[in-house]
This record gives structure tokens, sequence and C-alpha cells, in this order.
């Protein structure tokens, strides 16, 4: 019997997209108030960079043992009660504000707890989707999540600074609820679970994931590429520099711009969960890479904030491309046993690649400026595609999703 074709006919899919909506956005809203706090109390962008330092650490530390867990474990327990964790950091927060005992100390003590939460959520989260609905709908659901996790990324934000108006702790408490609604929901879902067998965590254990990726020269093809492209091709943390010194645009316009890939993301994760991608998806996948490099040479050589805002638009439209084809692959290509601790190793791919990317744009604008530091960036990512079309062609030949 062929399993309806809708996702909306798999309502524990859909109860689990409302629990990643909800608490991506109380996620997004409690970063925003956490920031605001500690400028307010200390004044210091050091300290501002240090809650993001604090919050990146344990979620790297804690990846490979995320994964095992979320291979021995029911995956909505762990999820939950990361969720939870989190709603426990927001309590927190509310409290301490109540107050008037809020600190630095204290928020960078509630920013290791965020971390910490965050190592086991992610994980969960990718290792789970697979088990709600069939591999031929796995696609268009990993589209479909990432136009509600882009929604989320954009209005949390918004949403936040809204609220702070109110107070920190109106944030906070908002916070609070939408975490207890995520965890309730992913309590909620429904699959079927089959417990595994007790295994120590050992470090033959932990690096079961890393083995696996390695063999799998599709699966290490595709992490790669993310790690490589994005570390060379990202150019957000130069965006104040664009908006002021080359664009002239303003606070607003650093604003616009900083929400530009974000909406072209959300505007293609439309477009894929209504069309799936069925055929070449191997040179489809390296031609999102390739137009993601090449829309940041463009934004980077552009003086008009028209055509700035356009390619910035395309990265997040070509990268999302990328993503859904990356992360359905993998997924299908990994056993269910396996993929969490596949799913950790992917994120600690993608977490360095965002972070180190970061660093990178920084390092190579002190000794480029701004504009050689996009452009080169852009080239390299370009270079990644040629190499990794070489190095790699059972991933450049893929010709369906599905494994054949």
């Amino acid at each position: 019997m062929t399993p309806p074709s809708s996702l909306r006919s798999y309502p524990s899919f859909l109860r689990f997209w409302a629990a990643r909506l909800a608490g991506t956005m109380a996620n997004q809203m409690l970063l925003v108030a956490v920031g605001w706090q500690m400028y307010d109390l200390t004044g210091r962008a050091w300290d501002l960079g240090l809650v993001g330092l604090v919050q990146f650490v344990p979620a790297l530390a804690l990846a490979l043992v995320s994964g095992h867990v979320a291979d021995r474990h029911d995956r909505r327990h762990v999820l939950g009660l990361a969720l939870l964790l989190q709603m426990l950091a927001g309590l927190v927060l509310l409290a301490a504000t109540g107050a008037h005992a809020a600190s630095r100390e204290l928020i960078l003590v509630v920013s290791l707890m965020l971390g910490v939460a965050r190592a086991f959520q992610m994980t969960a989260q990718q290792a789970l989707t697979p088990l709600l609905v069939p591999a031929t709908l796995l696609a268009r659901a990993m589209a479909f999540s990432a136009s509600g996790m882009q929604a989320a990324i954009i209005a949390g934000p918004a949403i936040g600074g809204f609220l702070y108006a109110g107070g920190a702790g109106v944030v906070y408490a908002v916070c609070v609820v939408l975490f207890v609604v995520a965890a309730a929901l992913v309590w909620s879902v429904r699959y079927e679970h089959r417990p595994a067998p007790p295994v120590p965590v050992t470090l033959d254990s932990l690096l079961a994931g890393v083995r696996f990726i390695v063999a799998r020269k599709v699966v290490l093809g595709a992490v790669s590429l993310d790690l490589f492209a994005v570390l060379l091709g990202g150019a957000t943390a130069l965006l104040p520099i664009f908006a002021r010194d080359i664009l002239h645009a303003g606070p607003l316009g650093l604003g616009v711009l900083r929400g530009a890939p974000a909406i072209g993301a959300l505007a293609m994760s439309l477009v894929l969960a209504r069309w799936t991608i069925e055929r070449r998806v191997g040179k489809l996948l390296f031609a999102a890479v390739a137009l993601f490099g090449l829309a940041t040479i463009v934004f980077g050589l552009s003086r008009v904030f028209g055509l700035s805002l356009a390619a910035l638009l395309v990265t997040g439209a070509a990268d999302t491309v990328s993503v859904v084809v990356r992360q359905t692959l993998v997924q299908l290509d990994t056993p269910d046993e396996m993929r969490g601790r596949v799913s950790a190793v992917n994120s600690i791919f993608i977490g360095a690649s965002n972070q180190l990317g970061e660093f990178e744009s920084g390092a190579t604008a002190a000794l480029l400026g701004p504009v050689g530091s996009v452009v080169l960036g852009g080239v390299g990512t370009l270079v990644v595609v040629a190499l990794w079309m070489t190095w790699f062609p059972a991933l450049r030949d893929r010709q369906r999703l599905l494994p054949a």
C-alpha cells in the first residue's frame, strides 16, 4: 500500500514541526533578551562575546555524547528534556530579574545551561525527523521544517526586541511558556521506538559516527562540503562594515541586509516543501553551492544597495537548496541506529563552519579589507565545489535522494 503523499497525513510530524517552531522562537527571543540584559549590566562588547562563547563550547564538547544518547534513548525524551532545561534557564533569569539580582556571572552560568541543552536538542531533532514520515517524503519534510525554522529566526528576534520594551522579565516569561508548549508537543509525538541494547559510553561508541561518515563517501562529501563552503563563503560577520562604509545604508540598512538571507531561505524552503527535488540531486547540490559562491562575489563587489540585497537573498535561497539536499541525503543514507551519532558529527561540522567562518571573514578582512575578504571567500567556495566534484564522484553523480 502506497503511503499518503501529503505531510498533513502525518500528525506526529506536524506536532513535531510546531514544537520546533515554538522552541526555536523561544530560543531566539531568549538570546536577544540575554544579550540586551548583559549589555545593560556591563556595557562591554567583550561580555557579549563571552555569552556566545559560553554557549558554543559545551555544544561542541558534548556533541558526540549527545549523539550516543540520541541513539540509545527515546529521542522524544532527549529533546523534551533539553527544552525543559532551556525553560529552567528562562525561569532562573525571570526570577533573578524580578528580584533585581541579575548579574554578569548569573547570565554566563545560564548561557552555559543553554549551550548544554542545545547540544542535545540539535542532535535529537535531526535524528527524530526521519522516523515521522516515510523516506519518500523526507525531502519535503526537511524543506517544510526549514521554512518554520527560518520564520522563527526572522520573527523571534523582532518579537523579543518588541517585548523587551516592557522589561527583560516579560521576554523571559513568554519564553518559559513557549518552551513548555514545545516540550508538551514533543511528548505528544508518536512513533515506533525500539529500545537499543544498553551500551556503555566508550571512546569507540562515541567515534562510531565519525567512522561511519568517513567510510561512506556520499555522506562524507555532503557534510564536508557544508563545512568548507560556509567556512569560506560567509559574509554575515562583515555586514556592519558594508552597511556603514561601503553601501552607506545606516543601521536600518544593516537590519534589512542581515534579514535578507533568512528571507531568501524561507521563500526557497516553501518552494521545496511544495515541489520535491527528484532527479540529478548531486549536480543540483553542487550547482546550489556554486550559486552561493557567485552571489557572495557579487555582494562583495556591489556598491548598489539593491544589488547587494538581491545577492544576499540569493545566498539564502541557494544555501537552503544545499541544506535540504545534504541533510536528506545524510539521513537517508544512515541507518536509524546510527542517526544520532552521525547527526552529532554533522552538527559539529555546521557549528564549526558558522563560528570559524566568522573568524575567517574577520581575519582576512584585516589583511585584505572587507571587499577582498568577501570576494576571496566566494572564489574559495567555487574552488571547493570544483574539488569536491572531482573527489566525490558518487555524490556528484547521485541521481535521486533515496539510495539505489
